[in-house]
């Protein structure tokens, strides 16, 4: 059955969405066709913002892929202050961004949920509770991902990076800081705890196969998710896996693989919010864009300091790291413009599927 044949017939299981990946030419432009439509059609061409504020590059985790791993030597750790995490917020508040996200390396001891616990608390406070909050902290226990959602965060994402767990075993070392169970058990707390509860893999890994992508995307819609961050693969010359570099996809056949990951995902689940990923940024100046174009609904900009920003290196080559917040701004501003979307200020942007699913 051809690409033409599937869009028409609707219905998307594991081989239709294998055939989907692996389109090109014209076969390719019509689902990106097809996926802009349901993206009109079920949630318009509102884009959403969430301040991105990474606010430390210290991980207890020693993931393969990972320039911030705790192994990685050559990395320059760095840890904000909770005046300027506060002040980033309320450079968010003030340009009515509508929501923030916390973003750091994985940690857990009573400190660290006790200062992600007060920093909640003080930009609630400091935007009279109209900021959203997005946490991306990693792995924790239920007490504690209930005592943050307490605080005033409504959304978490927790990425898998590979819904494959013998894929897993190969980007992670092998003990119980990296177990693949546990990272579903977190995602069901998250859920059952009230977040809107986001996921996301990385596309075009050493070993993945179209089948194993195709799977990710299967994943997500069976988990029922609510958000989905995810983005092409970009080695780190200091991370294990850089080794099997010169296995890879060519970095552009990457970056198509991610498009093509977003629009197929847009019909699979008509209304949940995509984020347009800054790795593919780093591929293609237009690459945010583009994955709006085609499906994605929701932008980070980066209100980091701009002296860390080259510090929170996951992958290399990361987009805009000597743009202070303002510049930033203005330059998404143009870009959403020239990707005929509307930005939503001031607003949450919750996900639509959370709200149904919830009913």
């Amino acid at each position: 059955m051809g690409v033409k044949e599937i869009l028409e017939k609707g219905r998307l299981g594991r081989n239709e969405i294998i055939t989907l990946l692996e389109s090109e030419g014209e076969e390719k432009q019509l689902l990106f066709k097809k996926a802009s439509e349901v993206k009109m059609r079920e949630i318009g061409n509102r884009v959403h913002f969430r301040g991105l504020v990474e606010f430390s590059n210290i991980c207890g985790k020693d993931c393969y892929y990972c320039g911030i791993r705790k192994s990685n030597k050559e990395a320059q750790r760095y840890n904000l202050s909770d005046e300027q995490i506060l002040e980033a917020a309320r450079f968010a508040y003030e340009n009515k961004y509508g929501s923030l996200v916390l973003q750091g390396g994985e940690l857990e001891s009573s400190g660290f949920t006790q200062r992600i616990e007060k920093l909640i608390r003080e930009i609630k406070r400091l935007s009279a509770g109209k900021l959203g909050i997005t946490l991306s902290l990693g792995e924790q226990k239920e007490e504690v991902y209930q005592r943050w959602f307490d605080a005033g965060a409504h959304r978490y994402l927790l990425r898998i990076e590979t819904s494959n767990p013998e894929l897993y075993k190969q980007y992670h070392p092998s003990n119980t800081l990296h177990d693949f169970a546990r990272r579903l058990t977190c995602l069901k707390t998250l859920q059952r705890i009230g977040f809107q509860t986001g996921t996301g893999v990385m596309i075009g890994l050493p070993f993945q196969t179209t089948a194993d992508l195709a799977d990710d995307l299967l994943f997500m819609k069976q988990f029922d998710i609510d958000m989905v961050g995810m983005g092409p693969y970009i080695e780190h010359q200091h991370t294990p896996l850089y080794q099997y570099r010169s296995e890879l996809l060519p970095i552009q056949v990457r970056f198509d693989l991610a498009l093509k990951m977003v629009a197929i995902l847009r019909i699979l689940m008509k209304d949940i919010n995509i984020a347009a990923a800054t790795a593919l940024q780093a591929i293609d100046p237009l690459g945010r864009e583009k994955a709006i174009k085609i499906g994605a609904n929701i932008i980070m900009p980066n209100i980091t300091p701009g002296k860390f920003r080259n510090d929170y290196a996951l992958y290399e080559n990361k987009p805009c790291v000597d743009e202070e917040p303002e510049e930033c701004k203005n330059c998404l501003d143009v870009r959403i413009q020239l990707a005929d979307g509307e930005i939503g200020y001031g607003e949450w942007g919750d996900s639509k599927h959370f709200h149904k699913r919830l009913t």
